[in-house]
């Protein structure tokens, strides 16, 4: 359906489309394919090197899940966070990387675990790292006959899991700030969302970090912290609270853990 018609729209759990519906004239008109009945795409699947989520898994799904807490703890914590229950009941972790908001919640852990996505069409199987999938505000590398069956995450130990979130209060609350960070063998993920066009990986953080730069405090952050993201002034705060709350955050967090931060 999706390689006949490029108009139509994949729908899921419909937690962002449904909250805008009765003052979006322009979401009335469009023409939406209701994936719900597609049951394959609701699973949780486990291998000795990945664990696998389909399209159709929700934040719930995951919050119940004995295995993906041990192994995978910022996908709980985030999840938790994601509205309300009925939202996290009914949102799936597809969704939230389609719908592409660059405050979202579940994409920040999802990209700092390494997370790869899975699409599918009528030509075949791509696979796209989640931290190379957008490039600019609601722009990603999906086609309108592909459709999103799975999101990929290698298993691997760490030894820093965080995720914070800093909103006007603890639930039902946009993001001003997320921040997602993992440290495996592989080296450091610093992720960080409603900084910039697009969630984000900060690499000039990370190069800091594997350098060991010395940081004595939250200013020693901003020149990297400069290079990685371009927030704006907005209605939940300014660039600037971004900026210098993201730096403080980055410090705290990590002061006992990384050596060079004193």
């Amino acid at each position: 359906m999706l390689a006949g018609d490029s108009s139509l729209i994949p729908i899921a759990g419909a937690t962002d489309v449904l909250v805008h519906w009765p003052g979006n004239l322009e979401a009335k008109t469009r023409s939406y394919l209701d994936l719900s009945g597609l049951g394959e795409l609701r699973s949780m699947q486990w291998a000795d090197d990945t664990f696998t989520i389909g399209a159709l898994t929700t934040y719930w799904d995951v919050i119940c899940n004995e295995q993906c807490a041990q192994a995978f703890p910022l996908l709980i914590n985030a999840a938790r966070q994601v509205g309300s229950v009925q939202i996290q009941s009914r949102g799936t972790w597809a969704g939230n990387i389609i719908n592409a908001s660059p405050a979202a919640d579940g994409v920040p852990v999802l990209m700092a675990y390494d997370a790869t996505v899975v699409m599918q069409s009528c030509e075949g199987i791509e696979e796209i790292p989640l931290d190379e999938f957008y490039f600019g505000y609601k722009q990603m590398r999906r086609r309108t006959d592909q459709l999103v069956v799975a999101i990929r995450m290698p298993r691997r130990a760490h030894d820093v899991e965080i995720f914070e979130k800093v909103g006007a209060r603890r639930a039902q609350a946009i993001s001003k700030i997320g921040l997602a960070i993992t440290h495996s063998q592989d080296g450091w993920r610093i992720v960080a969302s409603a900084v910039a066009p697009t969630i984000l990986r900060c690499k000039a953080i990370e190069t800091l970090l594997e350098e060991g730069s010395p940081v004595r405090s939250p200013d020693d952050l901003m020149a990297a912290i400069a290079k990685d993201v371009s927030p704006i002034d907005d209605i939940r705060s300014s660039r600037l609270y971004r900026e210098r709350v993201l730096a403080r955050i980055l410090y705290h967090d990590l002061k006992g853990i990384v050596p060079s931060f004193v």
